[in-house]
C-alpha cells in the first residue's frame, strides 16, 4: 500500500528502465495522490556500450536521451529526474561502494520513504549491481527514511536470465493500475525514440499490455504491475491510530 504522504524514489540503472519498471504504478500514485514527491535517479547514460567502429555517440546525442527522459517523466508524473551520466553497462568497471555512496546522497537528500528498483536476477549486470547498491544504501537501519523497498522486473532482461541465478523474479505485490496508465506507459516507453520497439519485442507496446494483463490475471485484477518485496517497515496506521 501506498500512503498519501509517501515520498517515491525510482532507482534505475539506464533510461527507460524507470517507465518499464514501475511506468504504470507511478502514473497511477502521481494520479491518486498529485502531490506526491516522486522522483527518479538514472545512473548510467544509456549509450556508449553501444559504440563501434561506425557509431560513435556524442555530447548530444546523450543529453538528446535525458530530454527523452524527461518527457517520459512528465507523461507519468514525476516530479524529478536526476542524471549520474556513470559508464553505460560498465558498473562493474567502478567500485561498487561508489555507486552506494551516489545512492545515499540521494536517500539522505530526498528521504524517501518507499524505494523501487531493479531485481537482482537479471540479465543485465548494471541492473544487479544496482539492485546491490540500492539494498546497501537503503538498508533498514534505525533513523533511515525508507519504509518499504521494491524490485521490478525489465522486459526484455529479467525474463531472457533465464534459469541462470538460483532465484528468478517472483511477484508477491501487485499495483492495479488501469487501461488509462497502462496506456500512459506505453506513450512514456514511445517517447525514448532510440529504445521503443515493435512486436514481438518485449518493450513492444502490445507485449507491454500483455504484461500488464498477465500480471492482473495473476492478482485477480485488470491490468497490473508487480513488484518483488525487499521489505516493508510501514506502521500500520490503523493500529496506529487505535493506540
Amino acid at each position: 500500500m501506498i500512503y498519501d504522504d509517501d515520498r517515491i524514489l525510482v532507482v534505475a540503472a539506464h533510461p527507460d528502465d524507470e517507465v518499464l519498471g514501475c511506468g504504470g504504478t507511478i502514473c497511477a500514485i502521481s494520479n491518486m495522490f498529485p502531490g506526491a514527491e516522486i522522483s527518479a535517479i538514472i545512473l548510467s547514460e544509456g549509450l556508449t556500450s553501444r559504440e563501434n567502429d561506425f557509431i560513435r555517440f556524442t555530447k548530444a546525442d546523450i543529453d538528446s536521451v535525458k530530454e527523452d527522459s524527461l518527457e517520459a517523466a512528465r507523461i507519468l508524473g514525476y516530479k524529478n529526474v536526476f542524471f549520474e551520466d556513470l559508464p553505460n553497462n560498465r558498473l562493474d568497471s567502478m567500485d561498487l561502494l561508489d555507486v552506494i555512496k551516489i545512492i545515499e546522497r540521494y536517500v539522505t537528500d530526498l528521504q524517501p520513504t518507499v524505494v523501487f528498483t531493479h531485481h537482482h536476477s537479471d540479465i543485465n549486470i548494471a541492473h544487479r549491481i544496482t539492485y546491490q547498491a540500492v539494498l546497501t544504501a537503503c538498508r533498514p537501519m534505525e533513523g533511515t527514511s525508507v519504509k518499504k523497498l521494491l524490485s521490478f522486473e525489465i522486459p526484455s532482461s529479467t525474463e531472457w536470465a533465464f534459469p541462470t541465478y538460483q532465484s528468478v523474479f517472483s511477484p508477491n505485490v501487485f499495483y492495479e493500475i488501469g487501461e488509462g496508465n497502462i496506456e500512459k506507459k506505453i506513450m512514456a516507453m514511445q517517447a525514448y525514440k532510440m529504445e521503443k520497439r515493435t512486436l514481438p519485442h518485449p518493450r513492444s507496446p502490445e507485449v507491454l499490455r500483455a504484461i500488464a494483463l498477465r500480471w492482473g490475471s495473476v492478482a485477480g485484477m485488470g491490468y497490473a504491475e508487480s513488484f518483488e518485496l525487499i521489505y516493508d517497515r510501514h506502521i500500520n496506521k490503523t493500529m496506529e491510530q487505535n493506540a
